[in-house]
Order: structure tokens, then sequence, then C-alpha cells
């Protein structure tokens, strides 16, 4: 297979991906977007977690939002729940991984804050505990998922989910899903 032919194929399965998206996935991510863009607005913050190419898309996605986007404005109050390697490596040796993320937001999240998780099969133990953690503080959980959605999809207030098994095309799929909201947070701030 020629490197033309490779980019072709991943190109057109992203594609494919995307002409899955159905009016529900659309009226599901029009209410997340107002989710997090009103409770930034309330002065809540929005915390982002994943494992692996999720965690660097949740690092990503989380400066788009306390750096900026596509204009100059006022940081909006968002955390990586990946960024910090002493409390990941802390928690995880004294407490377990599968509460890397609980942990850290037990500690510094607030009723009314939004959790961004993002998973590729949804069946991660430390994504699905952290939602739980979500919800019993009154945080709204959101999940963005892959392969079906897995255990995820059941706990999450809000979820979308990628109609595909690839990880890499859920992964791209996922950080068009993050870089949309924050296009909307900056449209609905007056910014753009």
């Amino acid at each position: 297979m020629v490197t033309s032919d490779l980019l072709s194929s991943n190109l057109i399965e992203l594609i494919d991906i995307l002409h899955k998206f159905d009016e529900s996935d659309l009226e599901v991510f029009s209410r997340i977007s107002t989710i997090v863009s009103g409770a930034l607005k309330n002065n809540k913050t929005v915390f982002w977690c994943g494992n692996g190419g999720s965690a660097a898309e949740s690092s990503h996605l989380a400066t788009e939002l306390i750096g900026r986007f596509k204009t100059d404005r006022p940081p909006l109050s968002s955390i990586s729940l990946n960024a910090d390697t002493s409390a990941l490596t802390c928690i995880a040796n004294d407490f377990g991984y599968s509460e890397i993320f609980s942990r850290q937001l037990n500690g510094i999240g607030k009723s009314g804050d939004v959790l961004i998780a993002l998973s590729t099969s949804g069946n991660s133990e430390n994504i699905n505990n952290v939602i739980r953690m979500a919800n019993e503080m009154e945080i709204i959980s959101i999940a963005f998922l892959g392969k079906g959605g897995g255990k995820a999809k059941s706990l999450a207030k809000y979820s979308i989910i990628v109609n595909s098994n690839n990880t890499a095309r859920i992964q791209e799929t996922h950080l068009l899903l993050g870089h949309s909201i924050c296009e909307f947070i900056e449209r609905d701030y007056g910014y753009a």
C-alpha cells in the first residue's frame, strides 16, 4: 500500500464515521455545549480526563479553554486531571490506578462543575469511577465514547458515542467534538 492510499483510506473511514452522526447526536452535542458554557459563565470549572491518547486530548482541550482557542479572551476555568504527574503517581501508588481521577475530582470539584471524560471503550475503571464520583458530587458528567460506549454510557449523564471500533478514528472524532465545544463557548461568550 502506498502512503497516499493509506491516507485516503483513513480519510474515507473518518468521513464515514462522521456521516453516521444523526439528529439525536447533534441534539446531545447542542445540550452539552450549552451546559458547559453555562457552567463557565457561573464560575464553575470544566474537568477533563482520559487514558493514553485520550489523556493527551484531555490536556489539549483543557488548555483550549484556559488559554485560547480561536480568539484572545479571558481564561476560562478548565483543568485536565491528567496534568499533575505527582498527583497521578501518588494516588496510583497509595490508592490504586482506578482512583487517579476520582480522588482528584473529590478533592477539588464542586457541585455544578462539569466533567468531560474521554474513553474509546467506556470500560476503563478509572474513567467509570470518576463519572460515579461526579454524579455523587452533583458535577455534570459527560462522556465522549466509542466501541458501543461500554459501562460509561449508562453512568454519564450525557454521552456521545462515536460509531466505530477503531481507536484512532474515535480519538480523532473526540478531538473534533472538544474543539467544537470550545468554538461554541467562544461564540456564546461573544468573542468570535
